[in-house]
C-alpha cells in the first residue's frame, strides 16, 4: 500500500468515526430526553381530576408520551433504513398524539396554563425534530431503493 492510499484509508476512517460518534450522541441525547419527557408527563398527569374521564385521559397521556421514548429507544436499535423509518413513523405518531392529550387536558380545564408550560414545548420541539427526522429517514430509504433497482437493472 502507497502512502496516498494509507492517508486516504486514514481520513476516510475518522469521517466514518466521526459521522458514528455524532449520531451517537444525537440518539444518547434524545434517549434521555425522552426519558424526562415521560416522566415528566407522568408527574403532570398526578394534577389531572379524579374522575372517570381524568382516569382515561391519564391513562392515554402516559400511555403515549411513553410510547415515545421507547419506540425512539427501538429507532436507535434499528437494523435496517426500512425499520429505521418505521419506527420513527410510530415516534412520531406517539409525539403527536401527546400534543392532542395535552390540548385537550388544557381546553377541558382539567389543568390550566398548559399551553405555555415547558412540558408542551418539550413535546412540539420533540414532535418538530422527530419529524424532520423521519422525512430525512423517508428520503435515505428512497434513495437506497433506486439505488438498489439502479444497480440491478
Amino acid at each position: 500500500m502507497v502512502r496516498g492510499e494509507m492517508v486516504s484509508n486514514e481520513i476516510e476512517t475518522n469521517f466514518i468515526n466521526l459521522i458514528f460518534n455524532i449520531m451517537e450522541n444525537f440518539n444518547e441525547h434524545f434517549r434521555q430526553r425522552t426519558l424526562q419527557f415521560a416522566l415528566d408527563i407522568i408527574i403532570m398527569s398526578k394534577k389531572i381530576p379524579v374522575t372517570e374521564e381524568g382516569q382515561i385521559i391519564k391513562n392515554q397521556i402516559i400511555r403515549c408520551a411513553t410510547s415515545v421514548g421507547a419506540n425512539f429507544r427501538a429507532v436507535t436499535r434499528a437494523r435496517s433504513k426500512r425499520e429505521y423509518y418505521s419506527k420513527m413513523c410510530i415516534v412520531v405518531e406517539e409525539a403527536d398524539e401527546t400534543i392532542f392529550w395535552l390540548e385537550l387536558i388544557e381546553k377541558a380545564k382539567l389543568i390550566s396554563n398548559l399551553k405555555n408550560s415547558n412540558l408542551f414545548i418539550e413535546a412540539n420541539e420533540l414532535l418538530s425534530v422527530f419529524s424532520k427526522s423521519k422525512k430525512t429517514a423517508k428520503i435515505n430509504l428512497i434513495k437506497s431503493i433506486l439505488l438498489f433497482f439502479i444497480n440491478f437493472s
